[in-house]
């Protein structure tokens, strides 16, 4: 019965750290997935910054542009430079207002994505754990598996002893022989 046992162990054992490296593996892709969101977040970034600073290139265009109209006494085109100063600062503060809460995502971003390489070290570090017990039961069940062998081949010679001699005799050949059985059982795991 031990012997059937120690069989389905590696294979319980395999399940397991196949189960674990499924984790890791999902928990790599969702750290993927967050590092793209992230850099996706960053050339926006990047964008509106540069959108930012043309926009500000342009109002001091148009403030140079309002001083020649003064000067020039327009009216009519002052006010149509106004209006349109009046809605590029609503824009910058558009921008501005967009880029501070790029900056919150990328920061939120970030944070998730330190706390998900822990996650994934501890995954990763829970299956060498795992894989480490798994030889060592490995070599262990070698070993049982090699003295059974042994105690196979001496049961083999002591039944053939044993058998003639008496009721005794062959009662001791029949336990000679379920250890044999146990013997060429244990072969599979050598």
């Amino acid at each position: 019965m031990r012997t059937a046992g120690l069989g389905k162990m590696p294979e319980q054992w395999r399940v397991e750290i196949q189960e674990e490296k499924d984790k890791a593996d999902k928990w790599e892709q969702r750290f993927q997935e967050i590092q793209r969101r992230n850099e996706a977040l960053e050339r926006s970034l990047s964008e509106s910054q540069k959108e930012n600073g043309e926009l500000k290139d342009r109002v001091i265009v148009l403030e140079r542009s309002l001083h020649q109209y003064r000067s020039q006494n327009s009216t009519i085109k002052l006010k149509a430079s106004l209006s349109k100063i009046e809605e590029m600062e609503k824009r910058i503060e558009e921008l501005e207002t967009e880029l501070q809460n790029g900056e919150i995502q990328i920061k939120y971003l970030k944070a998730n994505e330190s706390h998900s390489n822990e996650q994934l070290h501890h995954f990763q570090n829970q299956v060498r754990s795992r894989d480490h017990l798994i030889k060592k039961a490995v070599v262990q069940i070698r070993e049982v598996a090699d003295h059974i062998q042994t105690l196979a081949v001496q049961a083999d010679t002591l039944s053939v002893k044993y058998e003639l001699e008496s009721d005794r005799g062959q009662e001791l050949a029949l336990l000679l022989r379920k250890i044999r059985v146990l013997g060429t059982r244990a072969k599979l795991y050598l």
